[in-house]
């Protein structure tokens, strides 16, 4: 006999009724949580527990390493340390969805080719979640090796202050990790503060970093951001190298040692709003990069605002302030390079100009450098006759005869006052 639609419903509600305890049932087991105290074996507490299950560690010393190999929640409560025992690294994971909050790990091994580190997060484990933990004296913070669509998010990672650099670790190395997001950490000592190679659809932002050789170091990794991270005091702040399509925007470089930002073979991206401030190198060096765009940056008190070379070409340069630097522009190059865009330049504090129609454009062109300033650049030895009645003459000829000068950059739109916060340059 063919069933009614009410028998239908009725069996249709008898099958529900029946396996519902069952789903309660699995959905119970999977939320198991159990906290262990200081001398538990927290390995053998691991492989007994079930895919979904917390594990919390209690305050006080936990002996490690341990490797998670199922999607587990690893918590600790205030004052829960684990730590290794100097070999390798403290806490492998090994499996997608696994969350580690709340600890303080240190105690990895030194080993730069097996990337010991506080937390190793494989290949096969993607989706990590590493959050609030401190993670101390290790050779590398969080390794996210392959680890795609992973997130480290509000750890304090101190690297260790015993090593040379060139055996240092970094505080968050990723490899491959496409869809990575590192956002709001606060990274110090070691060599790299985030180090990424061969990756893409990566995000770092909110990170402050300091003592390291470079805050941020990128190669070969495209399609990604940088946003809203604070340097200070480290070699490098931004090093962007063999990477396109990047947003590069509202960092801030504060007393970085040789420059603020690197720009290395890049090429299609979009630096804007970023603040560099007392660099003893270069506020922003460029070398071989292409296609950029480079607006509403504040470039302050460096020895040399922006030294541009190797061909870069194509770059639209607008709306930026170079502000005190000894050297605004160093370009190395007998080409023109013109740097306003749309009839806006840039605004330069040594530029001693009239706005007679109020637009806020300057009337003249600027142009930041002149022939003595190549002289010196190709002849470094000259510098002793800087203040010689030849280079005296020879920028008097230059102001009379506007022929002698040489190829470089001219800024068409110079700006009168620099742009409010907020405005790009276009």
């Amino acid at each position: 006999m063919k069933p009614t639609p009410t028998s239908a419903i009725l069996l249709l509600v008898a099958v529900l009724a029946g396996s519902l305890p069952a789903v309660v049932a699995s959905a119970t087991a999977a939320a198991a949580e159990r906290v262990l105290t200081p001398g538990e074996d927290l390995q053998a507490a691991i492989e007994a527990a079930a895919p979904g299950d917390v594990l919390t560690l209690a305050a006080g010393h936990h002996r490690g390493p341990v490797v998670l190999d199922r999607a587990l929640s690893l918590l600790g409560a205030e004052g829960a340390v684990l730590a290794g025992a100097g070999e390798g690294s403290v806490i492998t994971v090994t499996a997608p969805g696994v969350t580690i909050s709340g600890l303080t790990v240190t105690g990895s091994g030194l080993q730069v080719p097996d990337m010991d580190s506080a937390i190793l997060v494989t290949r096969d484990a993607p989706r990590a979640v590493i959050r609030g933990n401190r993670l101390k004296d290790n050779l590398f913070g969080v390794y996210l090796h392959g680890a795609s669509d992973s997130r480290v998010e509000g750890n304090v990672i101190h690297g260790r202050r015993d090593l040379r650099l060139a055996e240092a670790g970094n505080g968050v190395s990723i490899w491959n990790a496409p869809g990575a997001e590192v956002i709001g950490n606060e990274v110090r000592y070691g060599r790299d503060g985030i180090f990424v190679n061969t990756s893409k659809r990566n995000v770092f932002r909110d990170n402050s970093f300091a003592d390291l050789r470079f805050a941020i170091h990128y190669m070969y990794t495209h399609d990604s951001q940088v946003v809203g991270n604070r340097s200070t005091g480290n070699h490098v702040a931004w090093a962007l190298m063999y990477s396109d399509r990047l947003e590069v925007r509202d960092n801030v470089s504060e007393g970085d040692r040789d420059h603020g930002l690197l720009m290395n073979y890049v090429n299609s991206s979009t630096i804007a709003g970023n603040v560099v401030t007392a660099s003893a190198g270069k506020c922003l060096f460029i070398y071989n990069a292409h296609k950029n765009r480079i607006a509403g940056n504040r470039f302050e008190g460096c020895p040399i605002g922006i030294h541009f070379t190797a061909g870069s070409e194509r770059n639209a340069v607008s709306g930026n302030a170079f502000v005190g630097n000894r050297t605004q522009v160093k370009y190395v190059g007998t080409r023109t390079v013109e740097w306003s865009e749309a009839g806006r330049g840039n605004y330069w504090s040594d530029n001693a100009a009239f706005d007679l129609d109020g637009d806020g454009i300057a009337d003249r062109s600027y142009r930041p450098n002149d022939i003595a300033d190549e002289l010196l650049w190709r002849y470094p030895q000259a510098k002793l006759l800087l203040n010689s009645p030849a280079v005296a003459a020879l920028r008097f000829a230059q102001s009379r005869l506007p022929a002698l000068f040489p190829g470089g950059v001219v800024d068409s739109a110079p700006l009168m006052a620099p742009l409010a916060s907020g405005e790009s340059g276009s």
